[in-house]
């Protein structure tokens, strides 16, 4: 196994093979976990520079979801103790567990904020989201949902899928017909790949059109976050880093215009906070304003380096 483990993780999230903040998160605690589990007869000192050499490869896979980051921060926090491989195991595994029980939590909570008879937009393919809308219906609300494409990978389609195979009424449009279906949505739920300090949202490249959409028509506006995705360096001015991906992802136009049509094609864009009505965390709903509290709470004293 060795590093191959490694390697392939980074590969599989930097080519969405692995996608999600929070599956993106949790495969880089396995990689570590497995690759920690396969090193043997060398000293602390060896050992801990093998990690942070694994945690920086995967963390330079995708560098705007911050789940990535934070979970690799999380687990490699466990060199600092006295038996660094045990600690960094048992890291791994408490965050693997956490983050699944945290998305559950999130759907439980969420689901309280859904009405019976609510027709609900999401956008992507957010599995705290998902799992905010997966909860309402298996609590006996009868709901309908509206997904988006999601252009250009499409994750709208695993979204629509997911959503039928649940029993769930569901409606797939182009990403460019959110302003035509507003009028029948009661509550938009998106996920969140990070969230900074002072209450934006950092997710999949549209979602700062569909919060601008539903603020002009008033209708209510939520992003699913575990608390991880919070992003602690924000809290000291640092930027986050807009992922720019392959142009091919989008088209791949002939010869003759390969130079003459520019392509762009960002991978997340960033919602201001005044057009969230709140943040869906495992600790419950929170205003955009308290993003600074659950920074300073939870990442206060491990990322304050």
């Amino acid at each position: 196994m060795g590093m191959d483990i490694i390697y392939e993780t980074y590969e599989k999230i930097k080519s969405m093979e692995i996608r999600g903040a929070g599956r993106i998160g949790r495969a880089a605690a396995k990689a570590l976990r497995d690759y920690a589990k396969s090193i043997t007869d060398i000293d602390d000192n060896e050992f801990k520079n093998k990690m942070i050499d694994a945690g920086n490869i995967l963390k330079s896979a995708r560098p705007t979801a911050v789940s990535l980051p934070n979970a690799i921060k999380y687990v490699l926090n466990g060199l600092n103790d006295k038996n660094p491989k045990e600690a960094v195991i048992k890291k791994a595994e408490e965050f693997i567990i956490s983050s699944s029980n945290a998305t559950k939590k999130i759907g439980e909570i969420g689901s309280n904020r859904i009405k019976d008879g609510y027709r609900i937009l999401t956008h992507c393919n957010s599995e705290a989201a998902l799992n905010v809308i997966k909860t309402a219906h298996r609590n006996g609300k009868h709901i309908k949902v509206i997904c988006t494409e999601t252009r250009p990978r499409n994750q709208g389609y695993l979204t629509a899928k997911d959503l039928a195979n649940e029993g769930i009424d569901t409606t797939l449009i182009v990403d460019s017909a959110v302003r035509y279906f507003i009028k029948e949505v009661d509550l938009v739920v998106v996920g969140a790949d990070a969230i900074t300090s002072n209450g934006c949202l950092v997710n999949k490249i549209g979602t700062s059109q569909i919060a601008l959409i539903a603020h002009e028509r008033r209708v209510p506006f939520l992003t699913a976050a575990e608390t991880y995705k919070f992003h602690p360096k924000t809290i000291v001015g640092e930027l986050i880093e807009i992922e720019e991906r392959s142009s091919d992802e989008i088209h791949v136009f002939e010869e003759q215009y390969i130079n003459k049509i520019k392509l762009r094609n960002p991978a997340f864009d960033i919602t201001p906070a005044q057009y969230i009505d709140g943040i869906i965390t495992e600790i419950g709903v929170i205003p955009p304003q308290g993003a600074w509290y659950i920074i300073e709470k939870y990442f206060g004293e491990l990322f304050n380096e």
